[in-house]
């Protein structure tokens, strides 16, 4: 398997993986998935950001995708990213693909000198990467029922005074 930054030409193979990976938890959900619609307007309003949009390829498919958008941490535009949607394709689960998605955007992240990545989902899943619940670190989500799956991650870069509501970009505020 190999992981790369994605690009232009896998923007269907993205869309599809994402359509599949949340349809099967959501069978009820008509038309398209929120997760495959969040990708396609991140990416149209510029706020997907390049070097954190990673698919995973295994014989030459796209099986996985994790991207990563510019957050607002207080009143700081530039410390902390939004992780997410991660997807990988259903017939490919436990594979290692998300775990490896996981692994290098936070690699990536920290790379790029971001001081905290903050994500809505499973704390049994993300727990193993070394998430924490956001509050335990003083941040809050946009959402305050979303507390429970609320998590952040702090990097090489972070420091207590990195707390804060937090504010994904745009497009999450159209879902």
């Amino acid at each position: 398997m190999q992981i790369r930054q994605s690009t232009a030409a896998d923007a269907p193979a993205i869309h599809a993986v994402h359509t599949a990976a949340f349809r099967v938890h959501n069978p009820d959900v008509t038309g398209e998935m929120p997760e495959a619609k969040l990708v396609t307007e991140l990416t149209a309003d510029g706020d997907l950001l390049p070097a954190l949009s990673l698919v995973a390829v295994r014989d030459g498919e796209v099986i996985g995708h994790a991207c990563s958008s510019p957050g607002r941490l207080g009143g700081d535009p530039n410390s902390a990213i939004g992780f997410g949607p991660l997807g990988v394709h259903p017939d490919r689960h436990r594979g290692g693909a998300g775990s490896a998605l996981v692994h290098a955007t936070i690699g990536a992240a920290n790379a790029l000198g971001y001081r905290l990545i903050v994500l809505l989902g499973d704390p049994g899943y993300y727990s193993r990467f070394g998430f924490v619940m956001a509050e335990k670190l003083g941040v809050t989500p946009p959402v305050p029922e979303w507390a429970p799956h609320f998590q952040a991650l702090p990097l090489a870069a972070y420091t207590p005074e990195n707390r804060g509501a937090f504010r994904y970009a745009a497009a999450f505020d159209r879902l």
